[in-house]
């Protein structure tokens, strides 16, 4: 492990002991009796299904590689899907720096570069933010239910907020579309007198994007990953429903305009992840459920860990046969990827 991932662990590692420590540290009178009661209780069919509708998600996300790639080359998404599968059994194994995992066994597999297929990453991540943000964004303006929760009014400013973001990254991405090298040029000039070796490895970040982007050769295939990417996030959300109401009231009255909020809290929590252990996303996703739906200590904690383990940890055991029949290494490709990605730089 290298210097600067270690600081970098180093400070997840207290970044998460201060969050957990805030959030323990109100739950002195803590039911763990009520804790595991709960959780054993819980329907099992609607774990299943829970766990079915994620594992779809990733078809779904084989079929959306898929539209991304036809401009270099023509695979089906049933070629892709142990691709995919092994990749985020990777992420959630490794960590981030598993990520790298997936566009490094999709380079091999199919005789394409591993820089192309980071770019391709790129802008799967930027459709699935702006199309998140998008329904987020939507929820929070126009959902009837939110309004009777507190801090409504809160809500309503930060949907009008979010507004502004995706215009912002309408912009910018139609600008890295359209004119790649300028907007890179333009970074590096700004940066470059302050921090030079920044301003060239922003630079070129922002010129691999530009070609990841042009994997989106016209407006059909724009259509088809937004669709895609849309469809994957309501497939989530359903999902999230599901684990919802595998437990008693109030969670089993919660709705998708709810765990939207719940989805938010979980993704910007997964910003501070360990490997195999997670943290933010099960705080985050915690905190939102006991502080805006006010639900019991006891039962948020249940459903938090449950979800992550859900919709995070339940690719793996797939994932670790799949890579085992292939014969992968998740850490060998996980180093062999940030080599590959260090030499590209």
């Amino acid at each position: 492990m290298n210097k600067k991932r270690s600081f970098a662990l180093i400070l997840v590692v207290a970044a998460l002991a201060a969050l957990a420590y805030l959030q323990f540290r109100t739950w002195r009178n803590f039911d763990w009796v009520t804790f595991w009661a709960q959780t054993r209780q819980t329907n099992k069919l609607d774990l299943l299904a829970a766990a079915l509708l994620i594992y779809f998600t990733y078809y779904l996300r084989a079929v959306r590689w898929a539209v991304m790639l036809r401009p270099v080359k023509a695979v089906r998404a049933s070629s892709l899907m142990s691709s995919m599968v092994i990749g985020f059994a990777g992420l959630a194994i490794l960590g981030r720096p598993g990520d790298l995992v997936r566009p490094y066994i999709l380079a091999r597999k199919f005789g394409l570069s591993f820089s192309s297929q980071v770019a391709v990453l790129a802008v799967e991540r930027v459709f699935d933010i702006g199309c998140f943000t998008l329904l987020l964004t939507l929820d929070l303006l126009f959902s009837r239910s939110l309004a009777l929760l507190p801090h409504y009014a809160q809500f309503r400013l930060a949907g009008i907020g979010l507004c502004f973001v995706v215009a912002g990254m309408v912009v910018f991405l139609y600008l890295v579309w359209r004119s790649g090298d300028a907007v890179a040029g333009f970074v590096e000039r700004a940066i470059g007198g302050m921090a030079p070796r920044f301003g060239a490895s922003v630079g070129h970040k922002i010129r691999m994007f530009s070609e990841g982007l042009h994997t989106i050769h016209d407006l059909t295939s724009f259509m088809q990953l937004m669709g895609l990417s849309v469809m994957i996030w309501l497939v989530i959300a359903v999902a999230y429903v599901a684990v919802t109401h595998a437990y008693p009231d109030p969670l089993r009255g919660m709705t998708i305009a709810h765990v939207l909020l719940v989805m938010s809290a979980s993704i910007a929590g997964s910003l501070l992840q360990l490997p195999v252990v997670g943290g933010g996303s099960q705080l985050g996703t915690i905190s939102v459920m006991e502080n805006v739906f006010l639900i019991p200590k006891e039962l948020a904690l249940s459903c938090g860990i449950m979800l992550w383990l859900i919709t995070f940890v339940a690719i793996v055991p797939l994932g670790l046969v799949l890579a085992r029949a292939e014969h992968v290494s998740l850490v060998k490709m996980e180093k062999e990827a940030e080599e590959a990605r260090d030499s590209s730089q």
